[in-house]
């Protein structure tokens, strides 16, 4: 069996590929289910977030097994795997760990450093786990990534500064302005871990980071009377008026755009009233979990005949857009997606450049001790059996001799037992030795399999 990783990134796909490569948290277990139906894979764990869609599974054969993560892939975006083929990169064994290893450490990152994918490293497993897809050899490796993303982090400064997309996502906002998004009214459609960051670094912008509730907040949301879970239904009628500087939250759920907007001491907004309240901000910031667009460029063309001239900036960086991309070509509006997002980061990264060259070398550590560690765990059955083996025809040769050995008193019968025990330890504890020190070298696995047909394993 072998552990590899078949999947794309930022860096390998256009947007629009990569857009159809997403799978939502709720569409995981119809994934995970389709991928371990498949012949040749035997565990599975599916990393799929705005930058990247990845694949790490346990195969029975290698070339077939990564044949059907590719077919799995090219299904998911629903065109033929030559189409997507170019795009895919796949890692075996040790340069898959050294790759999950470089994710979990924000190195492949289009922010490097990174903080959010630690977390989506262990929700990926953690679901896998659930859904009875991962077993005990994905999740020795996963485990082991998160432990080396901690280290990482704590070892180097590879997430000093603007490391996450959110904070990146309201730093090209600000910079496309000119200035700080303070004093420009902001509204955050989507309430994910993306849209949560981004209010959060508004809020930190806007003050000290421990933003109170603002008035007009209080009795809005929580126990509203008529407040459902889906689309706002039962929110305060008609477009939210922001103060200089508020922010705006909107998301499909009232409660959670409620809940929200008071810690960062904004507002909450009705998805219903979208477009109206967009006529009354200068930044809307997009990052909801939606399958397909939900702002089309008609919908900006009519926001914009309302405002009188005043621009719009709008930073989407949901995967897939909410934007439509016409509506960059709207007089008015500045539109910017992952990618610029994507640029943006890179322009910012050298000072973190240099902690990578640390943080690659606490990944080579790692690599080198989680090989070691499967590799001890792969000959620990032999030895086992081994043991067992011998003990096993230990008993049966002083279960042959048993008549001989009645006349024998207790303290006798210790003596005999000790002897026969020691003689077998001693004889085993040499090839044991050897096995164990030589699990981590390709030696290791031919002397595992000498030893199961010698004394037949």
């Amino acid at each position: 069996m072998s552990v590899v990783v078949v999947g794309l990134n930022q860096r390998t796909v256009p947007l629009a590929l990569l857009e159809r490569l997403r799978v939502a948290d709720a569409d995981l277990p119809k994934a995970l289910a389709d991928l371990t139906g498949r012949t040749h894979l035997s565990e599975v764990i599916l990393v799929s977030t705005c930058m990247r869609t990845e694949v790490y599974a346990v195969v029975e054969r290698f070339h077939a097994g990564i044949g059907d993560l590719r077919n799995f892939l090219a299904e998911l975006a629903g065109v033929s795997l030559e189409q997507v083929s170019e795009h895919l990169y796949d890692y075996f064994e040790e340069t898959a760990a050294s790759h999950l290893f470089e994710v979990a450490s924000g190195l492949d990152s289009a922010v490097l450093g990174e903080g959010e994918v630690l977390s989506q490293v262990r929700h990926a497993w953690q679901r896998a786990w659930e859904e009875g897809a991962a077993g005990p050899t994905l999740s020795g490796l996963f485990r082991h990534a998160v432990e080396v993303g901690k280290r990482a982090r704590s070892e180097t400064a590879i997430a000093r500064g603007i490391t996450s997309l959110s904070q990146a996502a309201v730093a090209l906002a600000e910079r496309s302005l000119g200035g700080s998004l303070a004093g420009h009214p902001t509204l955050v459609v989507g309430v994910g871990d993306l849209g949560e960051g981004m209010c959060t670094a508004l809020a930190a912008r806007a003050g000290d980071g421990t933003a109170k509730p603002s008035a007009g907040t209080a009795g809005a949301g929580v126990g509203a009377p008529g407040a459902s879970e889906e689309g706002g239904v039962g929110a305060p009628p008609g477009a939210a008026k922001p103060s200089a500087g508020g922010v705006l939250v909107a998301n499909r759920t009232w409660s959670k755009a409620v809940e929200l907007a008071a810690r960062i001491g904004g507002r909450p907004v009705s998805l219903a009233d979208l477009r109206p309240t967009m006529e009354t901000v200068d930044v809307v910031l997009t990052s909801t979990g939606a399958p397909s667009v939900i702002l089309e460029a008609a919908d900006l063309e009519a926001v914009m005949a309302a405002r009188g001239g005043r621009p719009l900036l709008v930073v989407d960086v949901a995967v897939p857009r909410n934007v439509d991309p016409a509506a960059g070509d709207l007089d008015g509006v500045t539109l910017l997606d992952m990618d610029d997002l994507a640029a943006f980061a890179e322009a910012g990264m050298q000072e973190r450049r240099r902690e990578a060259t640390r943080v690659r070398e606490i990944i080579a550590e790692e690599v080198e001790r989680y090989l070691g560690v499967r590799a001890a765990r792969g000959v620990a059955p032999v030895v086992v059996a081994l043991r067992e083996r011998a003990e096993a025809l230990r008993q049966a040769e002083l279960q042959r001799h048993r008549s001989r050995l009645d006349g024998l008193d207790q303290r006798q019968r210790d003596t005999v037992e000790a002897l026969t025990r020691g003689l077998v330890a001693k004889l085993l504890h040499e090839p044991t030795v050897r096995l164990k020190v030589a699990a981590t070298s390709p030696q290791g696995e031919s002397l595992g399999e000498a030893l199961r047909a010698l004394f037949d394993l």
